[in-house]
């Protein structure tokens, strides 16, 4: 683990690797300097951050109400929450396919999605190969969907661990089943929404399988690249990759997630309820 990261640390200020003289040398920051006034760079980053943005707080929000739905039902509570945990044990490239197929647009069929909307009067959309907004859109939708298992099942396990003393003491009050989510159920869980809150930021960060599931390899070309696409690219790219572009930007990915884990790590020490 240790040696890998000191490794694209040291990589990140060197120079790639000069094919006449078989060597590195020193470059300090120039690499840094080089992925900052990188165009593609830039266009990764705010594609990564506009799906951290809309993804982690939706997918937290809908698994913690579907969570609590299984958690108050009785008949074939099994059942549901196998269906809902099947995506996550579904292969990733095979989803993306299904994806595209229900999105996609064809000479002569409008897609599975286009027909739903034509019933309201909706013209197609091309949603894989068109604007923008809808390949976001698409994009985000399908992060949700395959990250939503494991928080369901994590929340619905927390769920199972509250006492039910503190619901009977809030009925002979007489709380709403509202106040009783607010003031009982979320406090109570809140440990396990802040581990799902942490961990969802760090992963969706490292966004790239998703995007080339549904947008193929060349996601530059289809301006869907993701900082961790970004950084294969720089790494396998012609002429041998660029393994200290990769590096300096494989740093600042590093960099993102900790400040990012660190100010979650100290807003849950004052609203988390352990």
């Amino acid at each position: 683990m240790v040696y890998p990261l000191i490794d694209v640390f040291i990589y990140s200020f060197e120079e790639n690797f000069r094919s006449v003289t078989q060597t590195y040398t020193g470059v300090g920051f120039e690499n840094y300097a080089h992925i900052f006034n990188d165009e593609e760079f830039f266009n990764a980053l705010k594609n990564t951050a506009i799906m951290v943005i809309i993804t982690v707080p939706l997918s937290t929000i809908i698994a913690l109400l579907i969570a609590a739905g299984l958690n108050a039902i009785k008949p074939l509570k099994k059942v549901f929450e196998t269906i809902f945990f099947l995506p996550y044990v579904t292969n990733t490239l095979a989803v993306g396919l299904v994806f595209m197929i229900i999105f996609d647009v064809t000479p002569f069929t409008p897609g599975l999605f286009n027909s739903f909307l034509g019933l309201f009067g909706v013209e197609p959309i091309d949603w894989i190969d068109g604007p923008y907004w809808a390949k976001m859109f698409v994009m985000c939708l399908y992060i949700i969907w395959t990250v939503l298992p494991f928080k369901i099942i994590v929340l619905v396990g927390a769920l199972q661990g509250v006492k039910k003393e503190y619901y009977q003491a809030a009925k002979i009050d007489g709380a709403s089943k509202f106040r009783q989510f607010r003031k009982i159920t979320v406090p109570m869980i809140s440990p396990m929404i802040s581990y799902l809150v942490i961990t969802g930021f760090i992963g969706a960060f490292k966004e790239y399988n998703n995007a080339v599931a549904l947008f193929g390899t060349n996601l530059m070309e289809a301006e869907m690249n993701t900082i961790v696409g970004y950084i294969y690219t720089s790494l396998y790219s012609k002429a041998g990759g660029y393994p200290s572009y990769a590096g300096a930007a494989a740093i600042v990915l590093f960099v993102i997630i900790l400040a990012i884990t660190a100010i979650n790590l100290l807003v849950s020490k004052k609203k988390v309820y352990y």
